[in-house]
């Protein structure tokens, strides 16, 4: 009866022994890839994790600002519109995956992303909402004039025509 059901199953797989074998040529592809992934962790590794003083003339801060000062104005409540007068400290960091967006498999020019954290001093001006040119307004004088100082932190990724505002603080001095 043992011979009977040993013929019914099936033969065991044979036994092969696995034997990891480095040869020069599989080596040799190997290397590329380490360079690589040494290049890449040095990249990561580099990128700023602090902000940092930039020109107020940057390009990218430029843009930024202007966006952030669309913000202020769709947001602001009042009947004047407002001027910019001065930017106070600018400063710059750049990420590789903000936490904030939900983008971690986007390609990677969606996923670098550019934080901006400026100052700005705004007036308040005589013109009446946003359809007149802010460039030709005179600004508010006397006891009744108002000035803002306000911090905003932008991330902004151009490459892409996106900007995101992040926070916004503003004090009327």
């Amino acid at each position: 009866m043992w011979r009977a059901a040993q013929k019914l199953l099936p033969p065991p797989p044979p036994m092969c022994p696995q034997t990891l074998v480095l040869t020069k040529d599989s080596m040799f592809l190997k290397t590329p890839l380490l360079l690589v992934l040494i290049a890449l962790g040095t990249h990561v590794w580099t990128i700023q994790k602090e902000f940092v003083d930039i020109s107020k003339n940057h390009g990218y801060l430029v843009t930024s600002v202007e966006f952030a000062l669309a913000q202020f104005s769709e947001d602001n409540m009042e009947e004047h519109s407002y001027k910019l007068l001065e930017v106070g400290q600018a400063q710059k960091k750049e990420t590789a995956n903000p936490g904030h967006l939900e983008d971690v498999g986007a390609p990677w020019a969606q996923r670098w992303t550019m934080i901006f954290l400026m100052e700005l001093t705004l007036h308040c001006t005589i013109c009446k909402g946003e359809s007149e040119d802010l460039n030709s307004c005179s600004l508010q004088e006397g006891p009744g004039k108002k000035k803002v100082d306000c911090t905003f932190i932008v991330d902004a990724r151009p490459w892409l025509s996106q900007f995101f505002l992040l926070n916004s603080t503003c004090v009327q001095k």
